[in-house]
C-alpha cells in the first residue's frame, strides 16, 4: 500500500513540474496539444463515447396505440368506438444499471486511449525537437570546422610559397573542404524536411521559426530503475486501458445473463363505449391496466451472449499479459539506451578535449617544420567527430528520458 502511495505520489510529481531547462520546449508542446487535429479527433471520440453511457441506461421508450374502430365492436356495455394505450416496457431488475456501468467503462477506457495518444505524441515531438538541435549543432560545428580547414589551407598556401611543403598539402585541405561542404549541404537540407514535419504536428505556419537553445539541456532521469518500472505498470496508458475493458467485458457478461431474464410491460388502456341496447344513456370510457411478461425461451442465444463475453474477457486478459511483457521489454531496451548515453557523453567530452589538445600541438608543430600534415587531418576528422557524437548523445539521453516517460504515462 505505502508502495503504491509512493507511485501515485511520484507520478504526480513528474506529471506537474517540467524538467528544468526545457523552457523552450515546452510552448511547443502546449500548442499541440491545442492545434493537432489527430489529438481533437480522439478527444471527441472520447466525448462520443461519454454519450453512450446515458444511452445505455436509459429505458425504451413508452408506447402509445391509438386504435379506431370503422365499425364498432359491440360489447355488453355497448359499441366500442376507439381505444387509446399507453404502456412502457421494463427490463429485468439491475439491466439498465449493469449496461450503464459497462458503457461508463468503455468510455474510461476511451478516455485512456486518448491519453495514451496523448502521450505519445508529446513523446514523438520531443524526440523530433531533439533530432532538430542534432542536425542544428551538426550543421554549426560542420561549418566551424570548416573555417578551420580554411585557415590551414592558408597556412600551407604561405608554406607553399616558402618552399617548405609541396601544394599537395594545400590539395588535400581543399578536398577536406568540399567533402565537408557537401556534408553541410545535406545536412541543412534534412533540417529543413525536419523542421517542416515539426511544423505539420505543430499544425503551425511554416513561417514560424523553431527556438531551439544553444546548448541542450542534460537533465538526468529522476527515478530509479525499479521505481521507473513500478510506475509503468501503474500508469501505462495501453494497460489502463485494458483493466477498464475488462471491467466493461466483466459488465457485459453481467448484461448478457440478464438479459435472459423476463421483461415487464405496464400499461394502461382507456377505451371509449357508445350507446347501446343494455346502455341507452351511453357510458364515457373505461380505464383499466395492462401488465405483461416477456418470457426469454429460446436460452441458446442468451447462453451464447454470455459465452461471448467470457471468450472476450479470457483474450483482454492474455492481452494485457502480453502487453506486460512489451512494456518490460520496451523499458530495459529504454533504460539500456540511457545509460549508454550518459557514457557516451562522458566519453566524448574527454575524447573532444584530447584531441583538441593534440590538433594544437599538431599545428604548432606544422606551423614550425611543416611536419605532421597527415596527423593535422586525421586529427581534425576525429575532433569533428567527437564533437558531433557528444552533442548526439546529449539528445539521445533526451530522448530516451522522454519516451520513459511516455511509457509511464505521462
Amino acid at each position: 500500500m505505502r508502495s503504491t502511495i509512493m507511485i501515485t505520489i511520484l507520478s504526480m510529481l513528474m506529471i506537474s513540474f517540467p524538467l528544468a531547462g526545457q523552457e523552450k520546449l515546452e510552448p511547443y508542446l502546449l500548442m499541440a496539444a491545442e492545434n493537432n487535429p489527430g489529438l481533437q479527433a480522439s478527444f471527441n471520440e472520447y466525448m462520443a463515447a461519454l454519450e453512450q453511457v446515458p444511452q445505455a441506461g436509459s429505458l425504451p421508450d413508452p408506447q402509445l396505440v391509438f386504435s379506431y374502430f370503422i365499425s364498432p365492436v359491440e360489447t355488453r356495455m355497448g359499441p366500442q368506438q376507439f381505444r387509446l394505450s399507453i404502456s412502457q416496457f421494463f427490463p429485468w431488475f439491475g439491466t439498465l444499471g449493469t449496461r450503464e456501468d459497462g458503457a461508463a467503462q468503455t468510455a474510461k477506457a476511451r478516455y485512456e486511449d486518448f491519453l495514451e495518444e496523448k502521450s505519445k505524441f508529446s513523446g514523438d515531438l520531443k524526440a523530433m525537437y531533439y533530432e532538430l538541435y542534432i542536425y542544428r549543432k551538426s550543421i554549426d560545428i560542420t561549418g566551424e570546422h570548416i573555417d578551420l580547414l580554411a585557415a590551414m589551407r592558408d597556412l600551407a598556401g604561405l608554406k607553399v610559397q616558402t618552399g617548405q611543403v609541396s601544394r599537395v598539402d594545400e590539395y588535400r585541405i581543399e578536398m577536406e573542404i568540399n567533402e565537408l561542404s557537401d556534408q553541410l549541404a545535406l545536412l541543412r537540407d534534412k533540417y529543413m524536411v525536419l523542421e517542416l514535419d515539426f511544423l505539420n504536428m505543430l499544425n503551425a505556419d511554416n513561417n514560424l521559426s523553431i527556438d531551439l537553445p544553444e546548448k541542450l539541456w542534460d537533465n538526468d532521469f529522476p527515478l530509479s530503475r525499479e521505481a521507473a518500472l513500478d510506475l509503468i505498470m501503474a500508469a501505462n496508458h495501453k494497460l489502463l486501458r485494458l483493466e477498464f475493458k475488462q471491467a466493461a467485458l466483466s459488465y457485459r457478461k453481467k448484461s448478457a445473463r440478464l438479459a435472459g431474464s423476463p421483461g415487464f410491460n405496464i400499461g394502461i388502456d382507456y377505451a371509449v363505449i357508445g350507446k347501446g341496447d343494455n346502455n341507452l344513456a351511453g357510458r364515457d370510457a373505461f380505464v383499466f391496466p395492462v401488465v405483461g411478461i416477456s418470457i426469454p425461451l429460446y436460452r441458446n442465444k442468451y447462453k451464447a451472449m454470455v459465452r461471448e463475453a467470457a471468450w472476450l474477457g479470457k483474450a483482454n486478459a492474455y492481452e494485457s499479459e502480453d502487453m506486460i511483457n512489451r512494456l518490460e521489454t520496451l523499458f530495459e531496451k529504454t533504460w539500456k539506451e540511457y545509460r549508454d548515453s550518459e557514457r557516451r557523453i562522458k566519453l566524448n567530452e574527454k575524447q573532444s578535449e584530447l584531441a583538441l589538445k593534440t590538433l594544437k600541438l599538431l599545428e604548432s608543430e606544422y606551423a614550425g617544420s611543416g611536419a605532421a600534415f597527415e596527423e593535422i587531418l586525421r586529427m581534425e576528422r576525429k575532433l569533428l567527430d567527437y564533437r558531433l557524437e557528444f552533442e548526439k548523445a546529449r539528445a539521445d539521453k533526451q530522448a530516451a528520458i522522454a519516451f520513459l516517460d511516455y511509457l509511464m504515462g505521462k
